[in-house]
């Protein structure tokens, strides 16, 4: 392989490893400014939107040991990667793509931890909540027991109170 081409494998292989998910699109109908357009919004979650050749990118992801997709590879293929947030980027894509003017990026599949997604498995991660709305789910779940605890021995003290006040009204 010429040593242009294995710089450019290098290059993709650094893409690559910039996260733990890879999203592929086929960009062959949408125009310059979209792209542009999809790279500003990509920049919110850290994504990174990159134009490869196929058998370039196939080759760094033999070297990396990940495994690709058998068929959908049609068209002129980029890779979306970066950031820490899968499911923010699929939503931004999901956003992206329902804009009627930019219908025409259609999604390809893509990694999550080494493992294939399908379309199904992207829209899916589309779907779920972002990562600090999770984080805010997961402290209330370990919050409410101890929070039910406190209401309930709580409730005793408080009780007797209700009485002692009830009967010095009725004192009055």
């Amino acid at each position: 392989m010429r040593t242009e081409k294995q710089l450019l494998v290098k290059e993709i292989e650094r893409h690559l490893d910039k996260s733990a998910y890879v999203f592929f699109t086929d960009f062959s109908r949408i125009t310059v400014s979209d792209v542009s357009s999809l790279r500003k919004t990509l920049r919110a979650e850290n994504g990174e939107f990159h134009v490869v050749k196929k058998t370039l990118l196939k080759k760094a992801a033999d070297e990396k040991s990940l495994p690709m997709p058998e068929n959908g590879f049609e068209g002129q293929i980029a890779m979306i990667v970066g950031g820490k947030n899968p499911s923010g980027v699929a939503k931004l894509l999901k956003e992206f793509r329902k804009n009627s003017k930019n219908e025409k990026l259609a999604m390809r599949g893509g990694m999550l931890d080494g493992k294939l997604l399908s379309l199904a498995d992207i829209e899916a991660l589309s779907s779920l909540p972002g990562m600090e709305v999770l984080r805010a789910q997961l402290l209330s779940l370990l919050i409410t027991p101890a929070f039910r605890l406190v209401r309930v021995v709580n409730a005793v003290p408080q009780s007797m109170l209700n009485v002692l006040q009830a009967r010095e009204k009725q004192n009055e």
